[in-house]
C-alpha cells in the first residue's frame, strides 16, 4: 500500500526516508516483533525502489554504533532483501557505484576492525556473499602501517606497565619486551 503512495505521487518518498531513519535511530525502543514488521516493510520499499537505498546511510555497521536491536534490524532488512532480489542481484545493487556512499556504513573500509566486524555480521546471518569485496580489501590491505604501529606500540606499553606493577622483576620484563616490540614494528 505505501508503495503505491510512492508510486502515485512522489511527495511521499521524502517522508518515507525520513521515517527510515527516524525509526533506525530509535529501533531500540520496539519489542522484537515490531522490529521485524518495521524491518520487512523497509525492506519492501527498498526492493521495490519506492525509496531510495541511500537512506542505507545512516547505518553504520561497528561494534560502536550498533546495538542488538540495530543489527537484528539490518539482519532482517538484509535477509528480506535477499529473498526478494536473490543474493546476486542483492550482490550487484551493493556492489553499485552509484550506491557506493549509501552502502559505506554498511560494508567499511575505514578501519580493519569495523571491516572484520562487518565481514562477521554478514557471514553469521548467511549472507556472507557480499563481504567478497571486503575479504579482498583486508587482503591487500599493507600488514602494518606507521600509524597502527605507533597505537601497537602504545598498547604494548600500557601492558607492559601494568604488568611490571604486578610483577617483582620490572627490568628484566620490560627489557624482554621492549626488543620484541623494535623487532616487530621495524624499530618504530
Amino acid at each position: 500500500m505505501f508503495q503505491r503512495f510512492c508510486a502515485i505521487n512522489k511527495i511521499y518518498v521524502t517522508p518515507f526516508e525520513q521515517i527510515f531513519k527516524d525509526s533506525y535511530d530509535t529501533i531500540h525502543r520496539l519489542d522484537t516483533n515490531k522490529l521485524r514488521n518495521v524491518s520487512k516493510f523497509f525492506a519492501h520499499l527498498l526492493f521495490t525502489d519506492s525509496i531510495s537505498w541511500e537512506v542505507l546511510s545512516c547505518v553504520k555497521l561497528n561494534e560502536e554504533d550498533t546495538t542488538s536491536s540495530s543489527r537484528i534490524f539490518i539482519k532482517i532488512l538484509f535477509q528480506e532483501l535477499s529473498e526478494y532480489l536473490g543474493l546476486s542481484k542483492l550482490n550487484q545493487r551493493v556492489k553499485d557505484p552509484t550506491l557506493e556512499e549509501a552502502f559505506e556504513g554498511l560494508f567499511p573500509r575505514d578501519n580493519p576492525k569495523n571491516t572484520r566486524f562487518a565481514i562477521n555480521f554478514f557471514t553469521s546471518i548467511g549472507l556472507g556473499g557480499l563481504t567478497d569485496e571486503l575479504r579482498e580489501h583486508l587482503k591487500s590491505r599493507p600488514k602494518s602501517t606507521p600509524i597502527t604501529d605507533v597505537a601497537e606500540a602504545n598498547n604494548e606499553s600500557m601492558n607492559e606497565n601494568s604488568s611490571s606493577t604486578t610483577s617483582g622483576s620490572n627490568s628484566s620484563s620490560s627489557s624482554s619486551v621492549s626488543s620484541t616490540d623494535s623487532s616487530d614494528t621495524g624499530g618504530v
